[in-house]
Protein backbone atom coordinates (compact mmCIF):
# COMPACT_ATOMS: atom_id res chain seq x y z
CA UNK A 1 0.00 0.00 0.00
CA UNK A 2 1.47 3.32 -1.07
CA UNK A 3 1.41 6.00 1.58
CA UNK A 4 2.57 9.62 1.36
CA UNK A 5 3.36 11.37 4.64
CA UNK A 6 2.04 14.83 5.25
CA UNK A 7 3.11 17.33 7.70
CA UNK A 8 -0.39 19.85 6.57
CA UNK A 9 -4.27 15.88 6.02
CA UNK A 10 -9.13 3.12 10.19
CA UNK A 11 -12.13 1.46 10.39
CA UNK A 12 -14.67 2.06 7.67
CA UNK A 13 -17.93 0.30 7.07
CA UNK A 14 -18.56 0.20 3.34
CA UNK A 15 -21.93 -0.50 1.82
CA UNK A 16 -20.84 -3.09 -0.72
CA UNK A 17 -22.50 -5.52 -3.04
CA UNK A 18 -21.55 -9.07 -3.89
CA UNK A 19 -20.49 -9.78 -0.31
CA UNK A 20 -19.35 -13.35 0.00
CA UNK A 21 -20.60 -15.14 3.08
CA UNK A 22 -18.41 -17.64 4.88
CA UNK A 23 -18.70 -19.72 7.99
CA UNK A 24 -16.00 -20.51 10.51
CA UNK A 25 -17.28 -22.76 13.24
CA UNK A 26 -20.66 -21.43 14.35
CA UNK A 27 -19.81 -17.74 13.63
CA UNK A 28 -20.92 -16.22 10.34
CA UNK A 29 -18.33 -13.95 8.72
CA UNK A 30 -18.42 -11.57 5.76
CA UNK A 31 -15.54 -11.47 3.33
CA UNK A 32 -15.14 -8.13 1.53
CA UNK A 33 -13.60 -7.81 -1.94
CA UNK A 34 -10.35 -6.48 -0.45
CA UNK A 35 -10.00 -9.59 1.75
CA UNK A 36 -11.13 -7.87 4.95
CA UNK A 37 -13.18 -10.16 7.19
CA UNK A 38 -16.08 -8.52 9.01
CA UNK A 39 -17.50 -10.37 12.01
CA UNK A 40 -21.15 -10.55 12.95
CA UNK A 41 -20.31 -8.53 16.08
CA UNK A 42 -18.99 -5.66 13.95
CA UNK A 43 -22.07 -5.71 11.74
CA UNK A 44 -24.30 -5.52 14.81
CA UNK A 45 -22.17 -2.70 16.24
CA UNK A 46 -22.66 -0.62 13.08
CA UNK A 47 -26.20 -1.75 12.29
CA UNK A 48 -27.49 1.81 12.75
CA UNK A 49 -25.87 2.70 9.43
CA UNK A 50 -27.90 0.06 7.61
CA UNK A 51 -31.08 0.99 9.47
CA UNK A 52 -30.75 4.66 8.48
CA UNK A 53 -29.93 3.66 4.90
CA UNK A 54 -33.17 1.65 4.68
CA UNK A 55 -35.22 4.44 6.25
CA UNK A 56 -33.80 7.02 3.84
CA UNK A 57 -34.70 4.83 0.89
CA UNK A 58 -38.20 4.36 2.30
CA UNK A 59 -39.09 7.90 3.40
CA UNK A 60 -36.82 10.59 1.84
CA UNK A 61 -39.00 12.66 -0.52
CA UNK A 62 -36.79 15.42 -1.96
CA UNK A 63 -34.81 13.41 -4.48
CA UNK A 64 -33.16 10.12 -5.30
CA UNK A 65 -31.20 8.31 -2.60
CA UNK A 66 -28.00 6.84 -4.03
CA UNK A 67 -26.09 4.19 -2.13
CA UNK A 68 -22.68 5.41 -3.26
CA UNK A 69 -23.45 8.90 -1.95
CA UNK A 70 -24.69 7.45 1.34
CA UNK A 71 -21.52 5.37 1.66
CA UNK A 72 -19.32 8.45 1.14
CA UNK A 73 -21.36 10.39 3.68
CA UNK A 74 -21.17 7.61 6.26
CA UNK A 75 -17.40 7.37 6.03
CA UNK A 76 -16.96 11.15 6.05
CA UNK A 77 -19.10 11.20 9.19
CA UNK A 78 -16.71 8.79 10.87
CA UNK A 79 -13.67 10.94 10.21
CA UNK A 80 -15.56 14.12 11.14
CA UNK A 81 -16.49 12.58 14.51
CA UNK A 82 -12.79 12.64 15.47
CA UNK A 83 -12.87 16.46 15.36
CA UNK A 84 -9.51 16.54 13.64
CA UNK A 85 -9.64 18.77 10.53
CA UNK A 86 -6.62 16.97 9.10
CA UNK A 87 -8.20 13.49 9.19
CA UNK A 88 -10.65 13.24 6.29
CA UNK A 89 -12.10 10.77 3.82
CA UNK A 90 -11.75 11.88 0.21
CA UNK A 91 -13.86 10.35 -2.54
CA UNK A 92 -12.30 10.02 -6.00
CA UNK A 93 -13.15 13.58 -6.99
CA UNK A 94 -11.74 15.01 -3.76
CA UNK A 95 -8.63 12.84 -3.96
CA UNK A 96 -7.90 13.70 -7.59
CA UNK A 97 -8.29 17.39 -6.82
CA UNK A 98 -6.05 17.12 -3.76
CA UNK A 99 -3.27 15.32 -5.67
CA UNK A 100 -3.46 17.74 -8.58
CA UNK A 101 -3.07 20.72 -6.26
CA UNK A 102 -0.01 19.18 -4.60
CA UNK A 103 1.62 18.83 -8.00
CA UNK A 104 1.47 22.62 -8.21
CA UNK A 105 -1.23 23.05 -10.89
CA UNK A 106 -5.00 23.20 -10.43
CA UNK A 107 -8.11 25.17 -11.35
CA UNK A 108 -9.35 27.52 -8.63
CA UNK A 109 -9.08 31.05 -7.29
CA UNK A 110 -5.45 31.12 -6.09
CA UNK A 111 -5.97 31.13 -2.36
CA UNK A 112 -4.09 29.40 0.47
CA UNK A 113 -6.11 28.54 3.59
CA UNK A 114 -5.64 26.90 7.00
CA UNK A 115 -8.00 25.57 9.67
CA UNK A 116 -7.73 27.46 12.95
CA UNK A 117 -10.16 27.21 15.89
CA UNK A 118 -12.83 25.74 13.58
CA UNK A 119 -12.41 28.66 11.18
CA UNK A 120 -11.11 28.61 7.62
CA UNK A 121 -8.50 31.35 7.55
CA UNK A 122 -6.97 32.87 4.42
CA UNK A 123 -3.20 32.53 4.65
CA UNK A 124 -2.30 34.20 1.38
CA UNK A 125 -3.33 34.77 -2.23
CA UNK A 126 -1.21 34.19 -5.32
CA UNK A 127 -0.13 37.11 -7.45
CA UNK A 128 -2.43 37.79 -10.43
CA UNK A 129 -4.95 35.24 -9.11
CA UNK A 130 -8.74 35.79 -9.04
CA UNK A 131 -8.58 36.00 -5.23
CA UNK A 132 -5.85 38.64 -5.29
CA UNK A 133 -7.67 40.69 -7.93
CA UNK A 134 -10.92 40.30 -5.99
CA UNK A 135 -9.45 41.96 -2.90
CA UNK A 136 -9.21 38.89 -0.66
CA UNK A 137 -6.74 39.49 2.18
CA UNK A 138 -4.78 37.32 4.62
CA UNK A 139 -6.71 36.60 7.84
CA UNK A 140 -10.09 36.88 6.11
CA UNK A 141 -12.37 34.08 7.32
CA UNK A 142 -14.28 32.03 4.74
CA UNK A 143 -17.74 31.30 6.15
CA UNK A 144 -19.67 30.18 3.05
CA UNK A 145 -18.98 28.79 -0.42
CA UNK A 146 -21.82 29.36 -2.89
CA UNK A 147 -24.17 29.96 0.03
CA UNK A 148 -23.23 26.79 1.93
CA UNK A 149 -21.76 27.08 5.43
CA UNK A 150 -18.18 25.84 5.80
CA UNK A 151 -15.85 25.49 8.78
CA UNK A 152 -12.37 24.39 9.68
CA UNK A 153 -13.76 21.01 10.75
CA UNK A 154 -14.36 20.25 7.05
CA UNK A 155 -11.42 22.07 5.54
CA UNK A 156 -10.75 19.66 2.66
CA UNK A 157 -14.42 19.61 1.66
CA UNK A 158 -14.44 23.42 1.56
CA UNK A 159 -11.29 23.47 -0.57
CA UNK A 160 -12.91 21.07 -3.03
CA UNK A 161 -15.96 23.35 -3.22
CA UNK A 162 -13.79 26.39 -3.93
CA UNK A 163 -11.95 24.68 -6.77
CA UNK A 164 -13.68 23.79 -10.02
CA UNK A 165 -13.58 24.00 -13.78
CA UNK A 166 -11.67 26.82 -15.43
CA UNK A 167 -14.03 29.70 -16.27
CA UNK A 168 -16.77 28.83 -13.78
CA UNK A 169 -17.98 31.16 -11.04
CA UNK A 170 -17.82 30.70 -7.26
CA UNK A 171 -19.12 33.05 -4.57
CA UNK A 172 -17.17 33.16 -1.32
CA UNK A 173 -18.61 34.74 1.82
CA UNK A 174 -16.00 36.26 4.10
CA UNK A 175 -15.79 37.78 7.55
CA UNK A 176 -13.16 40.48 8.00
CA UNK A 177 -12.43 42.24 11.26
CA UNK A 178 -13.55 45.84 11.00
CA UNK A 179 -15.70 45.14 7.95
CA UNK A 180 -17.96 42.26 8.90
CA UNK A 181 -19.56 39.85 6.42
CA UNK A 182 -19.26 40.35 2.67
CA UNK A 183 -19.41 38.31 -0.55
CA UNK A 184 -16.93 38.10 -3.41
CA UNK A 185 -17.77 36.48 -6.75
CA UNK A 186 -14.70 35.02 -8.45
CA UNK A 187 -14.11 33.27 -11.76
CA UNK A 188 -11.94 30.18 -11.46
CA UNK A 189 -8.87 29.88 -13.63
CA UNK A 190 -5.88 27.60 -14.04
CA UNK A 191 -3.51 28.20 -11.15
CA UNK A 192 0.17 27.35 -11.31
CA UNK A 193 1.51 27.57 -7.79
CA UNK A 194 4.38 30.10 -7.75
CA UNK A 195 6.27 28.08 -5.21
CA UNK A 196 9.78 29.54 -5.14
CA UNK A 197 10.89 33.09 -5.90
CA UNK A 198 14.55 34.09 -5.88
CA UNK A 199 16.26 37.47 -5.63
CA UNK A 200 19.59 38.95 -4.62
CA UNK A 201 19.44 41.79 -2.09
CA UNK A 202 22.18 44.30 -1.27
CA UNK A 203 24.35 42.66 -3.97
CA UNK A 204 25.40 39.69 -1.83
CA UNK A 205 22.39 38.44 0.17
CA UNK A 206 20.29 35.68 -1.33
CA UNK A 207 16.54 35.83 -0.81
CA UNK A 208 14.29 32.80 -1.38
CA UNK A 209 10.54 33.00 -0.85
CA UNK A 210 8.88 29.58 -0.61
CA UNK A 211 5.08 29.11 -0.70
CA UNK A 212 4.82 25.41 0.18
CA UNK A 213 6.63 22.06 0.22
CA UNK A 214 5.07 20.51 -2.87
CA UNK A 215 6.14 17.38 -4.72
CA UNK A 216 9.08 19.12 -6.43
CA UNK A 217 10.30 21.55 -3.76
CA UNK A 218 13.40 19.65 -2.62
CA UNK A 219 15.07 19.56 -6.02
CA UNK A 220 13.84 23.01 -7.02
CA UNK A 221 15.17 24.58 -3.83
CA UNK A 222 18.59 22.94 -4.18
CA UNK A 223 18.86 24.19 -7.77
CA UNK A 224 17.94 27.75 -6.75
CA UNK A 225 20.37 27.70 -3.83
CA UNK A 226 23.16 26.48 -6.12
CA UNK A 227 22.33 29.25 -8.56
CA UNK A 228 22.58 31.87 -5.80
CA UNK A 229 25.87 30.46 -4.54
CA UNK A 230 27.31 30.61 -8.04
CA UNK A 231 26.53 34.34 -8.02
CA UNK A 232 28.60 34.84 -4.87
CA UNK A 233 26.03 35.37 -2.12
CA UNK A 234 27.42 35.60 1.42
CA UNK A 235 24.22 34.57 3.21
CA UNK A 236 20.59 33.57 2.68
CA UNK A 237 17.25 34.93 3.88
CA UNK A 238 14.64 32.16 3.56
CA UNK A 239 11.07 33.47 3.70
CA UNK A 240 8.60 30.90 5.06
CA UNK A 241 5.83 33.36 5.91
CA UNK A 242 2.40 31.98 4.86
CA UNK A 243 4.04 28.63 4.04
CA UNK A 244 1.47 26.14 5.33
CA UNK A 245 3.64 23.03 4.89
CA UNK A 246 3.41 20.07 2.54
CA UNK A 247 5.32 16.83 2.01
CA UNK A 248 7.58 15.75 4.88
CA UNK A 249 10.16 14.14 2.58
CA UNK A 250 10.51 17.40 0.62
CA UNK A 251 10.94 19.33 3.88
CA UNK A 252 13.69 16.93 4.99
CA UNK A 253 15.44 17.40 1.63
CA UNK A 254 15.35 21.19 1.94
CA UNK A 255 16.41 21.19 5.59
CA UNK A 256 19.30 18.83 4.81
CA UNK A 257 21.03 21.70 3.04
CA UNK A 258 21.63 23.38 6.42
CA UNK A 259 21.99 20.45 8.82
CA UNK A 260 25.07 18.24 9.08
CA UNK A 261 24.71 14.95 7.23
CA UNK A 262 23.23 12.13 9.36
CA UNK A 263 22.09 14.51 12.12
CA UNK A 264 18.42 14.25 13.10
CA UNK A 265 16.10 16.75 11.41
CA UNK A 266 12.86 15.52 12.96
CA UNK A 267 11.43 12.38 14.52
CA UNK A 268 7.89 11.11 14.77
CA UNK A 269 6.09 8.96 17.34
CA UNK A 270 2.92 7.10 16.39
CA UNK A 271 0.02 5.76 18.49
CA UNK A 272 2.04 2.63 19.31
CA UNK A 273 5.01 4.70 20.50
CA UNK A 274 7.02 3.68 17.44
CA UNK A 275 9.73 6.24 16.76
CA UNK A 276 10.90 7.09 13.25
CA UNK A 277 13.89 9.37 12.76
CA UNK A 278 14.42 11.49 9.65
CA UNK A 279 18.10 12.36 9.22
CA UNK A 280 19.90 14.88 7.07
CA UNK A 281 21.06 13.64 3.68
CA UNK A 282 23.50 16.54 3.46
CA UNK A 283 23.43 19.50 1.12
CA UNK A 284 25.15 22.60 -0.19
CA UNK A 285 24.12 25.13 2.46
CA UNK A 286 25.74 23.69 5.60
CA UNK A 287 27.54 26.50 7.44
CA UNK A 288 25.93 29.21 5.32
CA UNK A 289 24.77 32.36 7.11
CA UNK A 290 21.00 32.01 7.41
CA UNK A 291 17.99 34.07 8.51
CA UNK A 292 14.50 32.52 8.43
CA UNK A 293 11.34 34.66 8.23
CA UNK A 294 8.20 33.21 9.86
CA UNK A 295 4.70 34.30 10.88
CA UNK A 296 1.44 32.94 12.25
CA UNK A 297 0.75 31.06 9.02
CA UNK A 298 4.12 29.31 8.96
CA UNK A 299 2.92 25.80 9.69
CA UNK A 300 3.64 22.10 9.69
CA UNK A 301 6.59 21.25 7.42
CA UNK A 302 7.75 24.87 7.65
CA UNK A 303 7.86 24.45 11.42
CA UNK A 304 9.89 21.25 11.03
CA UNK A 305 12.46 23.28 9.11
CA UNK A 306 12.36 26.15 11.60
CA UNK A 307 12.57 23.80 14.58
CA UNK A 308 15.70 22.12 13.23
CA UNK A 309 17.36 25.45 12.46
CA UNK A 310 16.51 26.66 15.98
CA UNK A 311 17.74 23.52 17.75
CA UNK A 312 21.06 23.42 15.88
CA UNK A 313 21.48 27.19 16.06
CA UNK A 314 22.02 27.10 12.29
CA UNK A 315 20.36 30.45 11.72
CA UNK A 316 18.32 33.29 13.19
CA UNK A 317 14.52 33.14 13.14
CA UNK A 318 12.74 36.47 12.66
CA UNK A 319 9.07 37.48 12.60
CA UNK A 320 6.13 36.35 14.73
CA UNK A 321 5.13 33.10 16.42
CA UNK A 322 4.37 30.26 14.01
CA UNK A 323 1.06 28.41 13.60
CA UNK A 324 1.69 25.37 15.82
CA UNK A 325 0.92 22.20 13.83
CA UNK A 326 3.05 19.41 15.23
CA UNK A 327 1.30 16.40 13.72
CA UNK A 328 1.83 14.26 10.63
CA UNK A 329 -0.70 12.89 8.13
CA UNK A 330 -0.50 10.19 5.51
CA UNK A 331 -2.81 9.33 2.63
CA UNK A 332 -4.07 5.76 2.28
CA UNK A 333 -5.45 5.26 -1.24
CA UNK A 334 -8.14 2.81 -2.28
CA UNK A 335 -6.93 1.57 -5.64
CA UNK A 336 -10.32 0.10 -6.49
CA UNK A 337 -12.46 3.24 -6.41
CA UNK A 338 -9.83 6.01 -6.35
CA UNK A 339 -10.81 7.36 -2.93
CA UNK A 340 -8.35 7.92 -0.07
CA UNK A 341 -8.17 8.40 3.66
CA UNK A 342 -5.97 11.25 4.90
CA UNK A 343 -5.29 10.48 8.53
CA UNK A 344 -3.16 11.86 11.35
CA UNK A 345 -0.67 9.10 12.15
CA UNK A 346 1.87 10.65 14.50
CA UNK A 347 3.24 13.63 16.36
CA UNK A 348 6.56 15.10 15.31
CA UNK A 349 9.38 16.37 17.48
CA UNK A 350 12.32 18.65 16.77
CA UNK A 351 15.89 17.35 17.21
CA UNK A 352 15.80 18.42 20.88
CA UNK A 353 12.50 16.58 21.46
CA UNK A 354 10.13 19.56 21.31
CA UNK A 355 6.58 19.13 19.99
CA UNK A 356 5.11 22.47 18.96
CA UNK A 357 1.51 21.37 18.33
CA UNK A 358 -0.85 24.24 19.28
CA UNK A 359 2.19 26.11 20.67
CA UNK A 360 4.19 27.25 17.66
CA UNK A 361 7.77 28.46 17.51
CA UNK A 362 8.70 31.82 18.99
CA UNK A 363 11.26 33.63 16.80
CA UNK A 364 14.67 34.66 18.11
CA UNK A 365 13.74 38.22 17.15
CA UNK A 366 10.07 39.22 17.18
CA UNK A 367 9.05 41.85 14.63
CA UNK A 368 5.37 42.76 14.47
CA UNK A 369 4.32 44.29 11.16
CA UNK A 370 0.60 44.44 10.28
CA UNK A 371 1.46 45.27 6.66
CA UNK A 372 4.07 42.53 6.22
CA UNK A 373 1.87 40.36 4.04
CA UNK A 374 0.71 43.25 1.92
CA UNK A 375 4.30 44.22 1.14
CA UNK A 376 5.87 40.76 1.40
CA UNK A 377 9.21 40.68 -0.41
CA UNK A 378 9.32 44.43 -1.03
CA UNK A 379 12.60 45.50 0.57
CA UNK A 380 11.40 49.12 0.69
CA UNK A 381 8.19 48.40 2.63
CA UNK A 382 8.48 44.95 4.22
CA UNK A 383 9.79 45.75 7.72
CA UNK A 384 10.33 42.10 8.67
CA UNK A 385 12.43 41.55 5.57
CA UNK A 386 14.32 44.76 6.30
CA UNK A 387 15.17 43.42 9.76
CA UNK A 388 16.29 40.09 8.29
CA UNK A 389 18.64 41.90 5.90
CA UNK A 390 19.98 44.05 8.74
CA UNK A 391 20.75 40.91 10.75
CA UNK A 392 22.39 39.29 7.75
CA UNK A 393 24.62 42.31 7.18
CA UNK A 394 25.92 41.92 10.74
CA UNK A 395 26.50 38.20 10.18
CA UNK A 396 28.63 38.67 7.04
CA UNK A 397 30.74 41.62 8.20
Amino acid sequence: MSKKKWIIPGIAILLVTNIVSAYIGSTKLLSLPNGRIVTRQEVVQFQKIFQIKDQLHKYYALGDVKDDVLADGAVKGMTASLQDPYTVFMNKKDNDSFNTMMQGVYSGVGIVVEAKEDNIVVVSTFDESPAKKGGVLPNDLIVKVDGKDVSGKNLDAAITMIKGKDGTKVTLSFYREGKGLFDVELIRQKITTPNIKVEILNNNIGYIQMAMFDAHTGKEFSNKLAELKSKGIKGLVLDLRQNGGGYLDQCVEVTSNFVKKDDTIVYTIDKNDKKQIEKSIGGIGYGMKLVVLVDGSTASASEVFSGAIRDYKAGTIVGTKTFGKGIVQTTIPDRIDGSALKVTISKYFSPLGININKLGITPDIIIEDPDAIKYKGDINKDHQLQKAVEIMKDKIK
